[in-house]
């Protein structure tokens, strides 16, 4: 079976039912405009918590609305921005290093967390609960999730999925986790891969010891590292998808959400 890291066919991909559920894409107000957004929220939730969740490197694409849709059925309203809207489109792209290049590497962390802030705002809007906010992300997504933890001081939970710790994509990032690690305004969830190349293990033991020296919130903080599993474990349409690890983090995630959005 032909393989796209940016589409994805692999057989073991899930598809989430909107049974239940409102859906779909909205053009969503921003600091200059606006901006693609995709949303799903129990149709009958009277002021659900909110998880912003943020995309993997290759966009908005269908995998990440899937996982709106998963929390969507968990009780949550869930908001994902196309981050790349006005530096091009990540879905045209088969080659990583030249999507990174063209693409990723002009996309700052400060237009990005307005856009997250946005979201927020237009979430409540909808009548979600942002009092109980949550950040979730994959891949290029897991490492603005822990920037998005210390910039937003409403935030009150984060669930990281193997992002870069130590390192960005670009000159455009200027700082990364571990140097904002000791100022979380909310404990983050980092679920890693002991396999994964691109983060090594000495980076998630360096982030470690950076989070015990924190706030509150950052003490609070907790890295699971799977043995077995490498980058992108959690991607069911991508042949790096460790379905046991997979399962397993998603739980912990759900359990990490209603202990701090509750």
């Amino acid at each position: 079976m032909s393989f796209s890291p940016i589409t994805g066919s692999a057989e073991t991909t899930v598809h989430t039912s909107a049974d239940g559920l409102r859906h779909g894409l909205v053009d969503m107000p921003t600091f200059d405009g606006t901006i693609p957004a995709y949303f799903a929220v129990p149709a009958d939730a009277a002021r659900p918590p909110l998880v912003l969740v943020v995309q993997e490197i290759f966009g908005l694409h269908e995998h990440v609305r899937d996982v709106c849709r998963r929390f969507a059925k968990q009780g949550y309203m869930a908001v994902a921005v196309e981050l790349y809207q006005r530096q091009g489109d990540a879905a045209s792209y088969t080659d990583m290093p030249l999507l990174i290049k063209d693409i990723v590497s002009k996309v700052s962390d400060e237009q990005v967390l307005a856009d997250l802030d946005a979201s927020v705002a237009w979430a409540k809007e909808q009548g979600a609960d942002t009092a109980r906010l949550g950040v979730t992300g994959f891949c290029w997504g897991g490492r603005l999730t822990w920037m998005y933890a210390a910039h937003n001081p409403d935030c009150k939970a984060g669930v990281a999925w193997y992002g870069k710790l130590a390192t960005g994509h670009g000159p455009l990032q200027v700082q990364n986790p571990i140097d904002v690690a000791g100022k979380l305004h909310a404990p983050v969830l980092g679920l890693y891969g002991a396999k994964d190349t691109s983060i090594p293990l000495a980076d998630v033991q360096s982030m470690e010891a950076a989070l015990e020296q924190g706030s509150t919130e950052a003490r609070a903080s907790e890295i699971v590292v799977y043995p077995e599993s490498g980058h992108a474990f959690y991607a069911d349409y991508r042949p790096s998808y460790n379905a046991a690890d997979a399962q397993d983090a998603w739980a912990k995630a759900l359990s990490w959400f209603g202990r701090y959005l509750a």
